[in-house]
């Protein structure tokens, strides 16, 4: 699928979704953000697709909100609409069936960098930056911050916050915003690898993890560890995980049957 704001693309189990608003450097306008959001919803029962990669055209990744449409014609509604809309796709990211990997390139500044958190996870080019700058425009990046502080420490997300400073990709990995840092020309080729093994897996089992993982993640020690001994029992019944096992035993690739 082709033109729009979002250009989306289904190969062997991957499903591509492309920011397409390279003149405006991807700014998440409210097309842009529903697009993305019907995007999302029509993946996620798709039990054929397994992988969900976002990535932007032209220079940027993105550049955050889209600050023009929020300010023209004196209308604070759409603020509102705008920040309640951006919220509602950074959780359907987060709570989508399929694992999530941004492709980053270029910028990705306040929203742009928590679309970027949001995601399971990251790779981006060694030339690709990444800021919260709000604070130089007298605007917090209340809720980038949200995505932010649950990927790195929290004194790494106050550094960035407060300070609006550019973080290069490198700093990027050392903080755990993203997986790994690698050469521009690279970034395809690695993206690509990566979808293509996470997609070689059993498709509900991925799911299956997923969301074990994002649940557990609110809970103390004592009822993570109930929940997922609950959660490894239930996997243990799963017919991929009998598949899985017997080709282990075996020493053959296995053959799942769950997508």
């Amino acid at each position: 699928m082709s033109g729009g704001t979002i250009i989306r693309n289904d190969e062997d189990g991957v499903a591509t979704l492309t920011l397409n608003r390279p003149q405006a450097r991807n700014a998440l306008s409210l097309d842009l953000m529903e697009a993305l959001q019907a995007a999302l919803d029509e993946i996620a029962g798709d039990q054929s697709l397994k992988v969900v990669v976002i990535a932007g055209e032209g220079p940027a990744f993105c550049a955050g909100h889209d600050l023009k449409e929020m300010t023209s014609n004196n209308r604070p509604e759409i603020v509102r609409e705008t920040f309640e809309t951006c919220s509602t796709l950074m959780q359907a990211i987060v709570n989508l069936p399929q694992p999530v990997i941004a492709r980053v390139h270029g910028v990705a500044t306040a929203a742009g960098c928590q679309l970027v958190a949001s995601c399971d996870l990251a790779v981006a080019a060694e030339t690709a930056r990444f800021a919260t700058p709000g604070v130089n425009i007298g605007l917090f990046c209340s809720t980038p911050q949200v995505a932010l502080s649950r990927n790195v420490a929290p004194k790494h997300a106050m550094e960035m916050l407060l300070t609006g400073d550019m973080v290069s990709a490198q700093r990027a990995a050392e903080i755990g915003l993203i997986n790994r840092a690698v050469p521009e020309d690279d970034l395809d080729a690695t993206v690509q690898a990566l979808a293509a093994q996470i997609a070689s897996k059993s498709g509900k089992v991925m799911r299956f993890g997923k969301a074990a993982f994002r649940r557990q993640l609110g809970m103390d020690l004592t009822e993570a560890y109930a929940a997922m001994t609950e959660a490894m029992i239930e996997n243990m019944g799963f017919g991929d995980a009998g598949e899985g096992i017997s080709a282990f035993l075996e020493k053959r690739p296995p053959d799942w049957k769950e997508n």
